[in-house]
C-alpha cells in the first residue's frame, strides 16, 4: 500500500527490473513505469493481462514497474469520481511519491491502458529538466470518451492537445484497427489531428509524438502475433 499526501491509500505492486539491487538505496537504475488499468466499473484492475504483458519490455529496458488499483478499487481507499478528476490528482500525488522514494530518478513512463490512458493524458510534463516523463496511451477510448468522463470529453481533448504541443513531451499512442469501441476511421482522423496539434499556431515545434496503428488488434490485444507486435513496439520506443 502507498499512502499519498492526500491521505488516500493505493494498493500497488512494484516489480523491480532484474538489474536492480534489493534495497532502494542500492538500485543502479532509476527508471520507473507507472501503469494505469482500464475502467474499474467494467472490471479494470492492476492485474489486467495487457498490463502484465507489458511488464516484459519495461523490465528489458531497465524500468521498475508500479501497477496500482485506482481509488475505490480492490484495497485502495477513496471513491471513484465520475469525471476522473480525483484519479488524475491521485496520479500526480503518486508521481511525487515516486520522485521522493526513488533517489536520482531520471525517467518515468506513465502507461495508461483504455480508461487509464484518459487519466494518464492529464498528467503534464515536469518543469524539472533532470526528470523526463513520457506517456504511453494504449487503446485510448476515443469513441466512448464522452460518457467515460461524464461528458467532459472536451476537457480531455484539450489536455491531450496541450500535452503533445509541449516541447518536452514524448508520447506513444497505440491502437488497433479492429478496436471494438472506436472505428479505424475515427482513430485515423484523430491521429492526423494530433499530429497537426504537435505544431502550435505560430508553427513552433511541439513534443515528440508517435502514433502506431496495429493491424488486426482489438481493444483487448488478444492473439500471439498482436501481443508480439505490441511488446516489440513498446520496447523499441522506450527512452
Amino acid at each position: 500500500m502507498i499512502e499519498l499526501s492526500s491521505g488516500t491509500r493505493l494498493e500497488c505492486d512494484v516489480s523491480l527490473a532484474q538489474s536492480a539491487g534489493h534495497t532502494r538505496g542500492e538500485r543502479s537504475h532509476h527508471k520507473l513505469a507507472i501503469c494505469l488499468h482500464p475502467w474499474s466499473w467494467l472490471g479494470g484492475r492492476m492485474g489486467d493481462p495487457v498490463l502484465r504483458i507489458l511488464m516484459k519490455p519495461l523490465h528489458a529496458r531497465g524500468y521498475h514497474v508500479l501497477r496500482y488499483n485506482s481509488r475505490g478499487v480492490g484495497q485502495s481507499s477513496g471513491w471513484t469520481s465520475l469525471t476522473g478528476s480525483r484519479e488524475a490528482q491521485d496520479l500526480k500525488d503518486l508521481v511525487q511519491w515516486a520522485i521522493n522514494s526513488f533517489p536520482a530518478l531520471s525517467s518515468i513512463v506513465i502507461l495508461g491502458y483504455s480508461y487509464g490512458s484518459l487519466i494518464a493524458s492529464l498528467h503534464p510534463t515536469p518543469s524539472n529538466r533532470d526528470l523526463r516523463i513520457s506517456h504511453i496511451l494504449l487503446s485510448y477510448p476515443l469513441g466512448p470518451r464522452h460518457w467515460l468522463t461524464a461528458f467532459h470529453s472536451g476537457s480531455y481533448a484539450s489536455a491531450l492537445r496541450a500535452l503533445v504541443r509541449d516541447p518536452q513531451a514524448n508520447v506513444l499512442i497505440l491502437y488497433g484497427n479492429q478496436d471494438e469501441f472506436t472505428s479505424d476511421d475515427a482513430y485515423g482522423a484523430w491521429a492526423a489531428q494530433l499530429s497537426t496539434d504537435c505544431t502550435g499556431d505560430a508553427g513552433a515545434a511541439g513534443g515528440k509524438l508517435q502514433v502506431v496503428r496495429v493491424e488486426d488488434a482489438t481493444h483487448f490485444w488478444r492473439g500471439e502475433d498482436v501481443e508480439r507486435r505490441l511488446v516489440d513496439t513498446v520496447e523499441v520506443w522506450l527512452p
